[in-house]
Formats: C-alpha cells, structure tokens, sequence
C-alpha cells in the first residue's frame, strides 16, 4: 500500500512539474532560458494582473526570484509547486491567498518586506535603494500600515537621504508595528534610526497637514 501511494505521489508531483514547466515554455526566451520583461508582461496579461500589482511581486516573493522582471526555470517551477498551480486560472485563483498569508502571518509578512528590499537591488555590489523606489516599494508592500503614507510624505519632502540603507528599512517595519499613528508612544531613548527619528520631529510638526497620496 505504502508503495502504491508513494508511486501515485510521485506521478502527482511530476505532472505538477510537468505542467509548470510547459506555462514556462510559454514566456521564456528560448536564448536565454528565462522569462524577461517581455515575458513578464504577457504573463501578468494572461493571469489579468497589471505588472505593478503588488500580487505581481508576492507571486516574485513566492517564487524567491533574484532579479526584477526575470523569472529563471527553477524559481517558476518551485513557486508554481508552492502554490499548487500548474495552469494561469489556477495561479489567478491562488494569488488572494498569497494576500492572505502576508497579512494574517507576522513572519511572512517580515519575509516578504525583507524580500522586497533585496529585490531592488538590481546591481551586484548594490547595497541602498533611492528614495523614489524605496516610496513606490513602501506603499506596494505594506499598504495597511496606518503610519506608511506619513513616512512616505516625509521621505518625498526630505532632503538629507537621497538612499536608504536595509537597516532603515527593517527598522521601519518594526516602527510601524510598535508606534503608534499618531506618534505619541515614540520615546527618544529607543534606539531607532535617526532617519526615523527625524521622521518623528517632521510627523509631530505636521500632524494636521493631509496626506500626499500622489
């Protein structure tokens, strides 16, 4: 029995692979054995999804892919495995549930902002995003977090920082789940950035003004 079912899991598994890598074989570049942007874009038309969605980059997050806007065969196929779709209906149909489990899971959600730092560098010895990618990436990743449009606004206004370094932007996840909207828990005496520091300053001086969602 034991092997009868073994073998039937491993008939299951390989036509999920299978499967995968036949939807691959629609978007690569035969040179170069990986979906570029174009393939990208014929992809994300196919399972209806625009490719700025942030659906877009949980699916690239899922997938674990190294560069923006390729996907190689393996982080395809294994993210395809993940979600237990071999088909563009089903991808659709597994996408809210991505949503899902960055919203409802602390550690996913930490995992896909970590992830989405590091997928903006785009250069090897790349270590800082600029402030204009890091706004547009900070209202795609988290855009539930009450205090995310602020921190943006101050960002966008602000011109100390033309970068931001990844402990700035871990720290500002952490900010936004222990400080409260309107500021008013921040003590000085906790080691924060002083980039968020100076966020506070600006927030408390601006505390009437509304929000740019521009």
């Amino acid at each position: 029995m034991m092997k009868r079912a073994k073998k039937a899991m491993g008939g299951a598994a390989n036509r999920a692979a299978g499967g995968s890598s036949a939807l691959f074989e629609q978007y690569c570049d035969p040179a170069t054995d990986e979906i570029g942007p174009e393939g990208v874009e014929r992809f994300c038309s196919d399972i209806n999804t625009d490719p700025s969605d942030r659906k877009v980059l949980l699916l690239a997050w899922k997938m674990r892919a190294k560069r923006m806007g390729f996907f190689s065969r393996e982080e395809f196929q294994s993210g395809l495995t993940a979600l237990k779709a071999t088909t563009t209906a089903q991808i659709q149909r597994a996408l809210p549930g991505l949503e899902e489990q960055v919203e409802c899971n602390p550690d996913s959600f930490r995992d896909f902002c970590t992830f989405a730092f590091k997928y903006c560098l785009t250069e090897p010895s790349q270590k800082l995003i600029d402030i204009d990618t890091a706004v547009t990436m900070l209202a795609i990743v988290m855009p539930r977090e009450p205090l995310m449009p602020r921190f943006c606004d101050f960002l966008k206004e602000q011109t100390e920082y033309k970068v931001i370094n990844f402990d700035q932007w871990t720290s500002f996840l952490r900010f936004a789940q222990e400080v409260k909207p309107d500021l008013s828990n921040y003590r000085d005496e906790d080691a924060w950035p002083i980039l968020l520091d100076n966020f506070v300053e600006w927030g408390r001086r601006n505390a009437d003004r509304p929000i740019d969602f521009t």
